[in-house]
């Protein structure tokens, strides 16, 4: 389906729930995180309904996301009703990997086509302390096995001033010696991550040409969103760069969200939206909710206001992992 810009929408990003098994430090407070309650967050069905209906509108590829939906112990099952959908071609998951090394084989059961794991950098102590969390080793863990059984990686990191400036050259190497897509995601100024430098991708990319020469731009698509990626002769993967901020690609945006507890947020910036859980649960039915996910689509603003100085009333204030990344 086409906005009013003429972009054709055809990815759903929805958030199965808002906890997560980390506290990473430009996402959420260390204590004192305030969830939602089982009752408020989309149950199965509900979830079901709105990918069914938004398929219906012409979104083929869906990403499940979180906080941590491998939080969720029916998330195999929602992987595998979601591909069951006629229209829907594309299933991917993203997770901070923890769990991935015991669910994966059921994860690749239920048809997911790609996992992307999230990884700001190679050393355990730094790790650890960017996470809160001890729990390196298992993420690894994860990812080798991912690796392993044939299921298709994306390294999603996040680069950051003053904590992984030095591992880009690092990160990247991931996609050297291995079939694995690097992404480096510019930080966003939402929540907590308006206190964080972030790092440009220019930047980056200067980093990496001169430790490894010529990066070569990708034309063709190569994932769900508007991410752009890069070529090098000696890498078996991609670099991919998705910076919202310093390379703006709202012309190309092709996206809306669903949160955990079913507000549909046409854009990341803003807070503004549709409460589809609400009106499920006042007994909508199938058509009328395709009709209101459409009105979705249509409300889609043309541009995001990050770089601007003075913004308006209603940019978004929830933390990222409230709104599902």
């Amino acid at each position: 389906m086409l906005d009013l810009y003429g972009r054709n929408i055809d990815y759903l990003r929805i958030s199965i729930t808002d906890k997560c098994n980390f506290r990473c430090k430009y996402c959420m407070p260390e204590e004192r995180v305030a969830t939602l309650m089982n009752n408020e967050i989309l149950t199965f069905d509900e979830i079901i309904k709105i990918c069914k209906s938004a398929s219906k509108l012409g979104i083929q590829k869906i990403k499940v996301t979180g906080g941590e939906p491998l939080l969720r112990d029916d998330v195999t099952d929602l992987i595998r009703s979601i591909k069951e959908l006629p229209l829907v071609k594309n299933v991917t998951l993203t997770t901070n990997g923890v769990f991935l090394y015991d669910k994966i084989h059921d994860l690749k059961k239920a048809g997911i086509n790609s996992i992307n794991i999230s990884l700001d950098t190679l050393i355990k102590e730094k790790f650890k302390d960017i996470t809160r969390r001890d729990k390196f080793d298992e993420v690894i863990r994860g990812i080798k096995e991912t690796q392993n059984i044939g299921v298709k990686i994306k390294i999603n990191s996040v680069p950051i001033k003053n904590f992984n400036f030095d591992e880009i050259v690092n990160i990247a190497a991931i996609s050297k010696d291995k079939n694995i897509d690097v992404r480096f995601i510019e930080m966003m100024p939402i929540g907590l991550g308006e206190s964080f430098k972030g790092i440009s991708s220019i930047e980056i990319l200067n980093i990496l040409e001169k430790e490894y020469g010529k990066f070569s731009r990708l034309e063709e698509a190569n994932g769900n969103g508007p991410a752009v990626y890069y070529k090098n002769e000696q890498f078996k993967g991609h670099i991919g760069f998705i910076s919202a901020v310093s390379n703006e690609f709202c012309e190309n945006c092709n996206r809306i969200r669903i949160t955990a507890d079913g507000f549909l947020k046409p854009c990341l910036c803003y807070g503004t939206g549709l409460d589809l859980k609400g009106l499920i649960r006042n007994g909508i039915n199938e058509k009328e909710l395709t009709d209101e996910i459409k009105k979705g689509i249509l409300s889609k603003p043309e541009q995001h206001e990050f770089n601007k100085e003075n913004k308006s009333s209603n940019i978004e204030i929830k933390k990222m992992s409230q709104i599902g990344g």
